[in-house]
């Protein structure tokens, strides 16, 4: 493993957030993209 010095448990962490706020994203995209989706495809069946 690279050897991160006295730091490690700093740059890990931030490794950590920064993954977990970078799938926090990607998963309110994803519901956000489905939401518009279903909406528009009422929007559509109403005319």
């Amino acid at each position: 493993m690279i050897e991160l010095g006295k730091y490690a448990g700093t740059v890990l962490a931030a490794y950590g957030i920064s993954l977990a706020l970078l799938v926090g994203v990607i998963v309110q995209s994803v519901l956000a993209n489905a939401r518009a989706r279903r909406e528009l495809q009422e929007h559509e069946r109403r005319g």
